[in-house]
């Protein structure tokens, strides 16, 4: 399945992935810069923005294996949240194609266990699972708030992710049940070390999803070729909050060395 997208930009592939109930606009505060150095393809994932959903079947490997038949044959692969998820079960699944990994406040599991505190409880997904059958847009409101919120640009970066996400068509609701479930129950942290590329985890310092004790874990889990970094003042959407502080911990992860 082909998934929608925006490409713009020359020189070496870059894919972007969004968050759950985004889609691919959420990256324009970064697209003209990235566009300077790289071919960006920004993806829809499935049942968001421009893609469709159908008869989608829904299972992680169909989300993943969409998201690789729509990019480029290699590129470097940036993930924010559950894109995040799916580009680090995409570079597991075909490491030739994924030169370069950059999870944005993203964990190879996101809900919390006995051995994995760090994380957001379950039943706070699955509230909103349930809330998603009573009004998927209220609900939508509801986790915008939730991943500014604490971040020292908080108010700013709500009215972003607003104006962004409204650029294109509403998720499906199908789709946004399906992601919620994927939260729920993917975890790859026991392939991690599998990863056969460097990898950048960029996390935000005030972030309730991903947070920054997370940090600990991961480098526990010994990932290869590995960096973690938090960002200070950050909440879970760096790079509308931070766009300039995180855009240069990119760059200094990615090579590029005008800052432009």
């Amino acid at each position: 399945m082909k998934l929608g997208c925006r490409t713009i930009g020359e020189g070496p592939d870059l894919v972007l992935l969004h968050g759950w109930g985004m889609n691919a606009a959420v990256w324009s505060p970064w697209l003209p810069k990235l566009a300077r150095h790289y071919r960006v393809t920004a993806i829809d994932l499935p049942g968001h923005g421009a893609s469709g959903y159908g008869s989608f079947p829904g299972a992680a490997d169909d989300w993943v294996a969409a998201c690789l038949e729509t990019a480029p044959g290699e590129a470097e692969w940036i993930g924010w949240s559950l894109g995040g998820q799916l580009a680090l079960a995409a570079a597991l699944r075909e490491p030739a194609r994924v030169r370069r990994l950059v999870l944005i406040a993203g964990s190879p599991r996101f809900v919390q266990a006995d051995d994995w505190p760090h994380a957001v409880a379950a039943e706070v997904l699955r509230q909103f699972a349930g809330a998603l059958k009573r009004d998927h847009g209220q609900t939508l409101a509801r986790f915008l708030a939730l991943q500014v919120r604490g971040d020292d640009e908080g108010r700013r970066a709500l009215r972003l992710l607003r104006q962004e996400i409204t650029q294109r068509p509403q998720p499906r609701p199908d789709a946004l049940e399906r992601g919620l479930e994927l939260l729920l129950t993917l975890d790859l942290r026991a392939r991690v070390m599998e990863l056969q590329m460097p990898s950048l985890w960029l996390l935000g310092e005030r972030d309730t999803l991903a947070p920054p004790a997370l940090a600990a874990d991961l480098r526990a889990l010994a990932i290869p070729q590995a960096t973690v970094r938090v960002l200070k003042g950050c909440a879970h959407a760096p790079f509308i909050s931070h766009p300039e502080e995180s855009l240069q911990a990119l760059y200094g992860f990615l090579g590029v060395t005008d800052g432009d």
